[in-house]
């Protein structure tokens, strides 16, 4: 039997290099030779440095890596829409597919006990090859490489989920607290959808540095003190009608929270922590709509892979670091660093 190298993550800040079997591929799916493979924030959270064992977050041993994108070398029995050959995105949530949540494409919000998520409970991409859904795949349209729809599956996928529960267009002026991965990609996706103004709030130099080069934001401001003042000056003090917090951090939230125009909106997306606020001032006075998102749908995924076609934008313009499998360690320690843009491993 063939075998392939894989990295699994065993906690305490390690990596795992094992060698394990290459995969058939069963009814309905199809196994893919990855070719690029994202490293997200709530694998060093949740994964690298602990293991949670409850919830969607349970890790289960597996190959890691729930952010792949990889080409179809071989097709399971009963597959009709995948071709050998097809470069495809994988949604990384295989839910029960008959409960609410699944019917309306969110699988992410499946309760169902064989609701199963790559890299989580079942393998994902951190391998030479995945089995995957053929339901769960996506095709990537021309122009949108693999590392483009790496990143989709996870990252730039939960920003844009959170940008549309913002509602963001062209009226809006939009604060992005947290600029790591996410933060980018919100702040990229925001200036697309029309947002007049893209101001970030992100304390670690590196980061804000990396979003000003890219010219993803209007004002990056690395001083929380500062941010008042840079608001105001940018909104006539009237505030962001839309706020995306992408960062967790229970100060940046209540930030985000803050600087809310009247009548606005406030995304939260970042996974973990708390926050207290005082709700008459903050919420009710200010008549704000307050959302929780989380993840995105299938079929936002796959609005997203064309509209990044159609704009002829590259997901990939936020990677700051890319790894060969062999050097998963160093890649996992880069981005628990949480100094760098995106964090990639990829096959090319």
């Amino acid at each position: 039997m063939t075998t392939m190298a894989a990295v699994r993550l065993p906690g305490d800040s390690t990596v795992e290099h094992v060698t394990v079997d290459v995969p058939s591929p069963g009814p309905g799916q199809v196994l893919l030779r990855m070719r690029a493979s994202g490293i997200c924030g709530s694998d060093i959270r949740a994964i690298y440095r602990e293991h949670l064992g409850h919830g969607a977050e349970a890790y289960q041993g597996v190959v890691a890596g729930h952010e792949p994108c990889g080409d179809v070398v071989e097709l399971g029995p009963g597959v009709r829409t995948l071709e050998v050959g097809d470069r495809v995105a994988v949604y990384h949530i295989t839910g029960c597919g008959s409960c609410d949540e699944c019917r309306v494409g969110y699988p992410i919000g499946c309760t169902s006990p064989t609701r199963a998520a790559h890299g989580w409970q079942r393998d994902g991409g951190h391998a030479d090859y995945m089995l995957a859904e053929a339901v769960s795949c996506l095709r990537l349209p021309e122009g949108v490489s693999h590392v483009d729809g790496a990143l989709v599956s996870c990252g730039f996928g939960t920003a844009y989920e959170g940008l549309l529960r913002g509602g963001v267009s062209g009226r809006d002026r939009l604060l992005v607290t947290g600029l790591g991965p996410v933060g980018l990609a919100a702040a990229m996706l925001g200036r697309h959808l029309g947002a007049s103004t893209v101001i970030g709030l992100e304390p670690n130099a590196e980061r804000a540095s990396l979003a000003a080069e890219l010219g993803l934001v209007d004002v990056v401001v690395t001083d929380p003190d500062a941010l008042p003042d840079a608001v105001g000056n940018a909104t006539d003090g009237r505030g962001c009608e839309v706020t995306l917090d992408c960062s967790g951090n229970a100060h940046a939230r209540l930030a985000a929270l803050t600087h809310t125009a009247a009548r606005g909106r406030c995304v939260m997306v970042g996974e973990g922590g708390r926050i207290d606020f005082p709700v008459s001032d903050l919420l009710i006075h200010k008549q704000i709509a307050l959302h929780g998102s989380w993840v995105t749908s299938l079929g936002h995924m796959a609005e997203l892979l064309d509209l990044l076609a159609r704009w002829g934008e590259s997901a990939e313009r936020v990677v700051s670091h890319r790894f060969a499998l062999a050097n998963a360690d160093e890649a996992y320690a880069v981005a628990a660093a949480g100094a760098s843009g995106k964090v990639v491993i990829t096959w090319d």
